[in-house]
């Protein structure tokens, strides 16, 4: 659960700096806190200017940052300051989203400097833009009487006195070289001007006529809608069976977000899921919205930043680093699948969007919307205490059923010797493909098989780098980690025994289950789906495009298939492993388990055609086969709240963790062990380790994991603090803080 962010200023208090003699700047450094800076006499700088400033040798931009709310007791001499050299030619950075990178970083234990860098990701934006050259009609009169070709003529057609015209389009729209209009430059007939700024983005029309909505939904719609008109901070759980429409209800939400004059931002958990969530956004509003994600490129995301700042992109669809954009007037968030661990940010500053979501929204007074057909127990148990409202929508969209859900059972049919699919399973996939049907079959796990070990002595083949197998991606003849990025060539010989052709592949991926696929059914026009053959947005878009046209017999894939799309004539679903994600101690396994597998089974019977779901496990009375051969995850969660609750588990009680970690294994020993000694205690503080982590070797480091476990009602951030500062951290150590943690590797 978020505590309470801390007291803040009043605005008017932060509304101008122009009359000190000196402001305080936050550079995008990993630095404690903001630097001072004189300010010369010909500057007027007030509280969220981006400037130039000088730092050691070299030039810095920053942010002018809000004066703190009590003077620092020894501050840095007036004479001693450096001058703050420029202001740059950008929207100020607004008082909400100060307030939200300053929560963030106290929240997080993280530099606020190193939070400021996520809002500023694009420098480039912060320049001004480069004025763009046109052609205008020139004025009447002259001595000189140029002579009117056709070409000429059908140019001056094109143009209308007074506007300025890029001169490739007008080039095109009159069918002539670039060249004639220089030539109607040098008689005098057109002349050079700049063009006027325009948006990349054109508007969404909130009253496109989208489709029509049931009436549960238009009962929902309503609701959301009445949220946003409100224009005060509230969150809204929306949740409802797979396919049951939520992402057209919640965009009748983004509707009234721009009726009323505001930003909207949509967050996704997976890039390749825009691919049909643009489809419909188009179909909704008329044109697409501004994405946000790493596969845009560089000048995209810097007119985005600008566009952004300036309000000219009404809607935004990205991902979790999209929630530090300088929304001027932020109205609207969607959390779309919120219950996705995808949203955790796990390197630099550690986050989880979801909740920073929740914070941003009641800093800019705005709505928010979680979504997910199967959400977590974190929001649940905030709707249950009444901190959230919740709507949830029961039924399949246009008469759509829910898929039946059986289990396969493996101790009593089991495959066949060297294959993976039971007898069940492969006389389903058979008869869907004869009428004619699609058919996917899952399974969370890249590549060709997981482990490859010698026959003879039993070396298993592991990264160099981490504490975890190598990977055979057989396709591409290699040997992967997953982990860190580590490849190699598949080598002829043990390593460790030097026995030739000894090794072997022990169980399945994705490329192993296709590889089954075309034995059994060669003529089966097959499609692997997963993030190793999808790279980005646009192989997603095509992916979907083909089974949506019916190029696609059987689909294999892993968990990127398993959440937002829509395949109408999918009506089988076959989970190879239904029982991968039990093992271990995760706190979350189970629930992540079932949130994955009804995720996966929601993809089957989505239009008239009925679903079938049939799930390999060697578990069947489990209670996550029982949840979803039943369909009540209600009651799975039920469960599960009752098992974490007397334990104060989370979300019944806090959890931080601190990760050590170093490239020399003694001194990681040494900080945990220091760390582990200092540990603070108390009623309702525990603290569990210090430990090697699951991944003890990770990219080269050696880690070791301790765990602050405390009552809900206690904030664990004065503890961490005070307890980081009664151990010395030597400069090759890193201790990492993860407040919230979702995974324990």
């Amino acid at each position: 659960m978020l505590p309470r962010p801390g007291k803040h200023r009043d605005m008017k208090d932060t509304l101008t700096v122009s009359a000190r003699t000196r402001v305080p700047v936050l550079l995008p450094l990993p630095l404690a806190g903001a630097y001072d800076y004189a300010v010369p006499a010909s500057m007027a700088l007030r509280p969220g200017e981006f400037v130039s400033v000088p730092l050691n040798q070299r030039e810095v931009v920053g942010v002018v940052w809000d004066p703190p709310a009590e003077p620092e007791p020894n501050p840095v001499p007036d004479r001693r300051l450096r001058p703050v050299s420029a202001v740059l030619p950008a929207p100020p950075m607004t008082a909400n989203l100060r307030r939200f990178i300053d929560w963030v970083a106290a929240y997080t234990l993280s530099p606020p400097g190193a939070v400021l860098r996520m809002a500023m990701s694009m420098p480039a934006a912060l320049e001004a833009p480069t004025p763009q050259a046109g052609w205008i009609l020139a004025p009447p009169g002259g001595n000189s009487r140029p002579r009117i070709t056709p070409e000429r003529q059908r140019v001056l057609d094109a143009m209308r006195p007074g506007q300025v015209y890029a001169g490739a389009p007008l080039a095109e729209a009159a069918k002539v070289s670039l060249g004639v209009l220089r030539g109607m430059a040098e008689n005098g007939l057109i002349r050079p001007a700049l063009l006027p700024h325009r948006s990349r983005f054109s508007r969404p029309d909130p009253e496109h006529p989208g489709p029509a909505l049931a009436a549960d939904q238009a009962e929902a719609g309503a609701a959301l809608r009445a949220q946003v008109t409100a224009r005060a901070f509230g969150v809204t759980l929306l949740t409802g069976v797979t396919g049951s429409g939520k992402t057209e209800v919640y965009l009748d939400a983004v509707a009234e977000c721009l009726r009323q004059g505001r930003q909207a931002l949509v967050l996704l958990p997976e890039i390749a899921l825009s691919a049909q969530w643009l489809e419909r956004f188009k179909a909704r509003f008329g044109v697409a919205p501004a994405l946000w994600h790493s596969e845009v490129t560089s000048r995209t995301r810097r007119d985005t930043w600008r566009a952004v700042a300036e309000g000219d992109a009404p809607v935004v669809v990205g991902a979790r680093s999209a929630l530090f954009l300088p929304f001027p007037d932020l109205g609207l968030i969607v959390v779309d699948e919120e219950h996705e661990t995808a949203f955790k940010q796990e390197d630099g500053v550690v986050y989880h969007a979801r909740d920073m979501a929740v914070v941003r929204a009641r800093l800019s007074r705005a709505a928010c919307i979680l979504v997910s057909a199967t959400p977590s127990l974190e929001s649940l148990t905030n709707v249950e205490m009444g901190r959230y409202a919740a709507l949830h929508l029961p039924q399949r969209h246009g008469g759509a059923t829910l898929p039946a859900v059986e289990v396969i059972d493996l101790r009593r049919t089991p495959p066949e010797r060297g294959r993976f699919l039971a007898p069940p399973l492969a006389e389903a996939v058979t008869a869907t493909i004869e009428r004619g049907e699609q058919a996917m079959l899952f399974l969370n796990r890249r590549g060709y098989a997981p482990l490859t070990l010698c026959r003879h002595c039993g070396h298993r083949l592991r990264c160099p780098n981490c504490t975890a197998w190598l990977v055979e991606h057989r396709a591409q003849r290699r040997l992967q980690c997953h982990h860190c990025g580590h490849a190699e060539a598949p080598p002829a010989e043990c390593p460790e025994c030097g026995t030739a052709n000894s090794l072997t592949a022990v169980g399945p991926g994705v490329e192993r289950v296709l590889e089954e696929a075309a034995a059994l059914w060669p003529d089966a026009r097959r499609l692997v789906m997963a993030s190793d053959t999808l790279p980005g947005p646009a192989a997603a878009a095509e992916a979907a495009r083909a089974i949506q046209d019916r190029e696609v017999d059987l689909i294999i894939g892993t968990q990127i298939v398993a959440k937002g799309w829509h395949f109408p004539h999918l009506t089988l679903v076959g989970v190879v492993d239904a029982d991968l994600g039990l093992a271990g101690g995760d706190l979350r396994a189970a629930e992540r388990t079932v949130q994955l597998l009804h995720q996966v089974a929601g993809r089957a019977g989505r239009a008239e055609a009925p679903g079938r779901v049939l799930l390999q496990s060697f578990s069947p009375d489990h209670p996550v086969m029982r949840a979803l051969v039943s369909g009540d995850l209600d009651a799975f969660m039920q469960e599960e709240a009752a098992m974490r609750r007397p334990g104060h588990w989370p979300p019944f009680g806090r959890l931080a963790a601190l990760i050590v970690s170093s490239e020399e294994e003694r001194e990681a020993d040494r900080t945990a062990r220091d760390l582990g000694l200092a540990a603070p205690g108390g009623e309702g503080v525990q603290v569990l380790g210090p430990a090697p982590a699951p991944l003890a070797l990770l990219r080269g480091r050696h880690r070791r994991r301790l765990l602050l476990k405390t009552r809900r009602d206690i904030a664990v951030q004065p503890i961490l603090r005070e307890w980081l500062a009664r151990v010395p951290v030597p400069n090759h150590v890193r201790v990492q803080v993860d407040v919230d943690p979702v995974g324990f590797l």
